[in-house]
């Protein structure tokens, strides 16, 4: 079987992209989406993403970790989905898209980044070392000194796979704070086991928390993750986040076929 893909990439978290609109695609094959997403022996990316179609809306998004297994909502790859439904001309400069959260709106913004938003967030869990929130996908959320030097890899794995979070795990974000609405951030992500170079929601997830905890009064914040940089804005009403938007890049990178 021969399969034609675009690979996309969003401040360094890259993904591997599929129209699979005529529902071609074996879903359930989890070993032929782990080669695909394989670095030596594949295409190589952090996920893979199926654009199909959608009754309601522009698409719907189906989103897969690059360990094979569908997983929760990825925001960087939902920009990315926009940016490859609109060279597919399934939308212009807007989209509305259906993911494993709900319903998602999108903008094409004139310089080619992607606003995206993301789903309400009115449950935040405040521990004297952590945040806990989930933001699409499930994110542990602590402050750290010398960010640049921390071992992300295996802190992050030690706190995913414990007894906090169960079988299910958690991501996990070490932030540290620039100034009052600019912080920094490095992510180990669950289903690639490892620090990825960027990831939306947790970018999401360390805005929001930033703000429960008080260590910023701004609403629209900036992030710089180990891709690039990522921002986040929102509107506190009560004890919810609500309007929450995603701004970032999604770049397209090649396009091809590969034979499986």
């Amino acid at each position: 079987m021969k399969i034609h893909f675009a690979k996309y990439q969003g401040t360094g978290n890259d993904f591997v992209m599929i129209d699979n609109r005529n529902d071609f695609f074996p879903k359930n094959d989890t070993l032929l989406i782990k080669k695909l997403c394989d670095r030596r022996f594949g295409i190589g990316a952090d996920g893979l993403i199926l654009l199909e179609n959608d009754a309601e809306t522009d698409f719907r998004m189906v989103y897969y970790n690059s360990d094979g297994n569908e997983s929760s909502m990825c925001g960087n790859g939902g920009r990315c989905l926009v940016a490859f439904a609109k060279k597919l001309h399934v939308i212009q400069q807007e989209a509305d898209f259906i993911a494993t959260d709900g319903l998602h709106h999108a903008s094409v913004l004139e310089d080619g980044t992607i606003s995206l938003q993301m789903k309400e967030v009115d449950f935040i869990k405040k521990e004297a070392d952590y945040v806990f929130l989930n933001t699409g996908s499930p994110h542990h959320v602590t402050m750290v000194n010398d960010l640049k030097n921390y071992d992300v890899k295996n802190k992050g794995a030690e706190i995913r796979y414990s007894d906090l979070y169960g079988k299910p795990g958690s991501n996990v974000n070490f932030v540290s704070q620039i100034a009052d609405n600019h912080f920094a951030l490095r992510t180990y992500e669950r289903g690639v086991e490892d620090e990825t170079l960027s990831c939306g929601t947790g970018a999401t997830a360390t805005a929001i928390a930033m703000h429960a905890l008080g260590k910023t009064q701004a609403h629209h914040i900036f992030l710089d993750v180990e891709g690039g940089k990522l921002e986040v804005s929102f509107v506190k009403e009560g004890d919810r986040y609500t309007h929450v938007f995603l701004k970032g890049p999604a770049t397209f990178v090649f396009e091809g076929e590969i034979t499986c």
